[in-house]
């Protein structure tokens, strides 16, 4: 559906005449009144039931997408900016957002790490100073505008961690 509009048959959840006071239950104008009144609220009614879904690009309506992607100055890449947002400050998520942003898929390396083991004091993955290394291996390294992907990489890395942009020739 590409508007809001009324839905022939929709009943609310919410009907207003068994809400009146008892004086209006046998009231047969004030009881086909609020019928009427609840065929133009089931809609509104309905929307509201379900307005988490309206806000979830994978959910939305395609006229509302079109709003959110325009509310946050994103038309092309809303769709893709929940699953994008869902893997943000890791090395994959960089990489990716690196690949779409700037067309050359780079080297991340990064000192962290996690393991699990049953034996205590198992030495750490990684090392202790936190750094973050962006490798872009390219044909012509006077190409790529370094400091874009450096300012990039500073808002999009985990905001505690250090790091290097390295523009490399192929």
């Amino acid at each position: 559906m590409s508007e809001r509009r009324i839905v022939p048959g929709l009943r609310t959840r919410h009907p207003l005449g068994p809400q009146l006071p008892g004086v209006y239950a046998d009231d047969d104008f004030v009881q086909r009144l609020t019928e009427g009144f609840d065929e133009v609220l089931a809609p509104v009614l309905a929307v509201l039931d379900s307005l988490p879904a309206y806000f979830d690009p994978r959910l939305a309506p395609d006229d509302l997408l079109a709003l959110l992607a325009a509310w946050v100055g994103a038309e092309g890449a809303v769709r893709g900016a929940v699953r994008g947002h869902a893997s943000r400050g890791t090395a994959n998520g960089l990489a990716e957002q690196i690949r779409q942003v700037f067309g050359i898929t780079p080297e991340i390396e990064e000192s962290g790490g996690t393991v699990w083991s049953p034996t205590a004091r198992t030495p750490l993955p990684g090392t202790p100073r936190p750094h973050l290394t962006v490798r872009l291996r390219v044909p012509d390294a006077g190409a790529v505008d370094a400091a874009a992907v450096s300012a990039f990489v500073a808002r999009n890395r985990p905001v505690h961690v250090p790091f290097t942009v390295e523009v490399i020739p192929a």
